[in-house]
């Protein structure tokens, strides 16, 4: 790493001197040289590291810990990625090294996170790091090697310098592009501007999260120079008062470098916002709303636990009515509900993470006949409390208190508000508490079937719960909202893909517009009906555009406006309302895994990952979405040892996880061909089956592929022939079901039935073509290339496999290379084309 006396004499020296001075020390003798110019500047992201105290350690100690970081850097998903698609540079250097990536700003982030994770079973190892984007030059040193030097290098070793062992530092410059990525806000620390060499002045961000990082104060900063960051420019160096002549010859070298820099950053310039005043949590923003708020779980302070749901009904009312103004940011309850347990909440960091500028929190009492409500509204921005209410009355007015409550916040957030929304508010859902404790459980079971197995047990749950809070009142609106939404997905997702469920969601409907006539629950029902049930697209979006309009903080809306993009095959519009679900709804999983599947089609793995990273940040012990982030090694590189690993990493921490990853197991284990694997993850599976895409494989089915390649052939036939059995029964039920006809042609084809094969594979992509769904229509057509293939038509197969590569879907490139059921077509030229075209790039 270049001394900053080196760095400096070479910024006054001219370009080929200043090239000799840098490049003596800055070397990266594994990096071959590439044909490019010389100090041709661009802009990097770099992550240097150091070993602390390491000039006191033994050679041999010296040696062997460099070693160490060496084997744990590299093995980081980050510096192997970039490393594969070329967008890496590394330079050694004598206790530690210095890493520059040039795709994203997130890169070092990551990798920081991932190196910090790594070091916890490394405790000999005392590393800091310091993180920065500047510009850099790519130069060919005496031993023909690319190495860098530059502004860029200079400012990254600044950072470094200022932490402790365990730090990771940001410099502002490189926060400023990680604010625009919603999830990091919680993670950075603003700890002002610290004095570093030559008097200089740089503003450094700390970046902790989960037990990663070190959150302490450094050292340099605790002596007494760090300066609060009022205000903070462009530039993340700033200069102090110097002697004339020096400072007349540092603004001659600076209009210079002002000339270069302005070229270099033109482009960057005109996306840099500025600096959110008064955040303290975090120092760079993205715009938030002044009307904007958060309505968090409210402490249940009951003796009787059971009034749990009671809280949950108080805030959830609170929220429902805040939601209806138009002229309000209002977070989703899924994003809320996520600080509902866990230690103290930190609101300047929660509104950072939620986007938001306000929060509200409280408490509830029941005891008897009697409920005791205490709300306190609070700017996060400034950790101030702009009021606070008491509320002790009858159990029977706990709806009045809800709207009391949430008009007050209209009228201190100074949010227009129409007659229609507060009327809205000031409406009762119901009379019967207990009704409404049944739709609060069942409410809260759906959010979390999407993450359940099976997920049956729960929908079908809160189908009993509401049907039992409808007969304490029939006239709860509301609950038939939910119920109409539970059935349309159990139809949907093929647990009972059956008229008599469609059915029951129609009359939950009728029940729900008959007594919410043009309300925004009845048209959001509807186009959830007419999407989920008849893939009716122009009919839905039109509900959905009349929903929005009374439910304007609804996500629900977004999400399913983005579902119907995608089925369109309008990936960017899917994208588009997604993401903006994402900002109603941020911590919630489910949008969030919606959003990485829409770029798992697309095959843009690396937003692929970025996404359930998010994910993750939210739910860091969900097991399905670490396995989940983990397969995209395997769909990407053709690599199953990072999901195969999770799992059994999961299995080892807790057994009960294994029903959660079952299938998945199954895939990875095949990929591996560790079929001895794959029959104990056969032998995990739920009783759902092996669902793909919804289209509904049985148990029995993952049962038989198994047995196949184990080469059991009559435990193979037996399984098949059960799945057979199970998918004639969903045909002849619906005989113009796609999905079941396609189970059926797959069972044909592992049995030998050719002809009826061939018909039932054909007829299912008939049914459900490309233009009535792109994303189960896609797996239809790759389908029916397995089918044609395993019934030794390989022209077929291949025709069918090649328009199957083309389209926006799930099949990928680790799949066609690992997996044995491609096993008939290996060694034809002409799948190893197609294999090729979807190789990473």
């Amino acid at each position: 790493m270049p001394s900053y006396n080196a760095i400096l004499l070479a910024q006054q020296l001219p370009a080929t001197e200043a090239v000799t001075i840098i490049s003596k020390r800055v070397n990266a003798p594994h990096t071959p040289a590439e044909p490019t110019p010389d100090l041709q500047p661009e802009i990097a992201h770099l992550l240097l590291l150091d070993i602390v105290g390491y000039s006191k350690l033994l050679v041999e100690e010296q040696v062997k810990l460099v070693q160490e970081l060496v084997e744990i850097v590299r093995t980081t998903e980050c510096f192997r990625n970039a490393a594969r698609n070329g967008k890496l540079i590394r330079v050694p250097m004598g206790d530690g090294m210095a890493l520059a990536f040039f795709s994203s700003p997130e890169e070092p982030a990551r990798c920081a996170l991932e190196i910090s994770r790594a070091l916890q079973s490394h405790p000999r190892i005392q590393l800091r790091m310091g993180i920065h984007s500047g510009p850099v030059n790519r130069i060919v040193d005496v031993n023909e090697k690319t190495n860098i030097a530059g502004s860029g290098i200079n400012v990254a070793q600044r950072v470094l310098d200022c932490g402790d062992a365990g730090h990771i530092l940001l410099s502002a410059h490189i926060v400023e592009d990680l604010a625009e990525v919603g999830h990091w806000r919680a993670y950075l620390h603003d700890l002002g501007t610290c004095e570093v060499k030559h008097g200089l002045r740089l503003h450094l961000f700390n970046l902790y999260k989960d037990g990663l990082g070190n959150p302490q104060l450094p050292e340099k900063l605790r002596r007494g120079r760090r300066r609060p960051a009022s205000a903070v420019s462009v530039l993340p160096v700033t200069a102090p008062r110097w002697p004339k002549v020096v400072l007349i010859t540092a603004l001659v070298v600076s209009a210079i470098a002002v000339v270069i820099s302005s070229l270099i950053f033109l482009n960057r310039a005109t996306t840099t916002k500025a600096l959110a005043p008064g955040a303290k949590a975090i120092g760079v923003l993205a715009a938030i709303p002044e009307k904007s708020i958060a309505v968090l779980p409210f402490e249940n302070l009951s003796n009787e636990k059971e009034n749990v749901y009671f809280a949950d009904g108080v805030q959830d009312e609170i929220l429902t009515g805040l939601s209806r103004v138009t002229d309000l940011k209002v977070i989703g309850r899924t994003s809320v509900m996520q600080y509902k347990a866990g230690p103290k909440r930190n609101l300047r960091e929660v509104a950072t993470d939620l986007g938001v500028a306000h929060v509200l929190e409280g408490t509830v009492q029941r005891a008897g006949g009697r409920v005791r409500v205490n709300a306190q509204l609070i700017d996060a921005r400034t950790d101030s409390q702009l009021w606070a209410e008491r509320y002790d009355r009858d159990i029977a007015d706990v709806f009045a208190i809800e709207s009391e409550l949430a008009e007050k916040i209209v009228a201190q957030l100074q949010a227009k508000i129409s007659p229609n929304e507060k009327a809205a508010i000031e409406q009762k859902p119901t009379a019967d508490l207990t009704a409404h404790d049944l739709y609060i459980r069942a409410k809260t079971l759906i959010t979390t079937a999407v993450f359940s197995t099976p997920q049956a047990e729960s929908l079908f749950e809160a189908v009993r719960l509401l049907n039992e809070a409808i007969e304490r009142d029939p006239a709860f609106a509301l609950a038939y909202y939910q119920l109409a939404h539970t059935h349309d997905l159990i139809y949907f997702t093929g647990i009972d893909h059956t008229p008599a469920r469609l059915a029951l969601a129609d009359a939950a409907i009728q029940s729900l517009t008959r007594l919410l006539p043009n309300s925004g629950e009845a048209h959001l029902a509807l186009a959830k009906h007419l999407y989920w049930g008849y893939l009716d697209y122009d009919r839905a979006r039109n509900e959905l555009s009349l929903a929005q309009k009374s439910l304007p903080n609804e996500p629900w809306a977004f999400v399913l406006t983005g579902y119907i993009d995608r089925r369109q095959g309008r990936w960017d519009e899917s994208i588009k309302n997604l993401e903006r679900a994402v900002e109603l709804d941020p911590q919630d999983p489910a949008i969030l895994q919606q959003l990485a599947l829409t770029y798992d089609s697309l095959r843009r793995y690396a937003d692929v990952e970025s996404v359930y990273d998010r994910a993750i940040a939210v739910t860091p012990k969900d097991a399905a979405l670490r396995a989940a982030r983990a397969e995209v090694e395997l769909n990407w590189h053709a690599d199953p040892r990072p999901l195969i690993s999770t799992i059994e990493a999961f299995i080892v921490q807790d057994s009960s996880e294994v029903k959660h990853l079952a299938w998945v197991w199954v895939r990875g284990a095949l990929c591996k061909r560790d079929f001895d694997g794959a029959r104990r993850a056969v032998d995990a599976l739920p009783i759902d089956g092996c669902y793909d895409q919804n289209i509904p494989f049985p148990r029995s089915w993952c049962e038989g592929v198994v047995a196949q390649f184990r080469g059991d052939k009559a435990a193979a036939r037996a399984a098949f022939t059960n799945m057979r059995a199970e998918a004639a029964k969903m045909v002849v039920e619906q005989p113009n079901y796609a999905a079941a006809l396609c189970v059926l042609g797959v069972a044909d084809a592992a049995l030998g039935n050719k002809d009826h094969a061939i018909r039932e594979s054909r007829r299912a992509v008939q049914l459900l073509p490309l233009s009535k769904d792109a994303i189960v229509g896609a797996r239809l057509v790759e389908y029916l290339a397995l089918v044609y293939a395993w019934i030794g038509e390989k022209d077929l197969a291949l025709e069918q496999l090649s328009v199957a590569a083309r389209l926006p879907s799930h099949l990928s490139y680790g799949q066609l290379r690992l997996h044995p059921y491609w096993d008939p077509l290996r060694g034809d030229s002409r799948f190893e084309k197609i294999v090729a075209s979807l190789a990473p790039k």
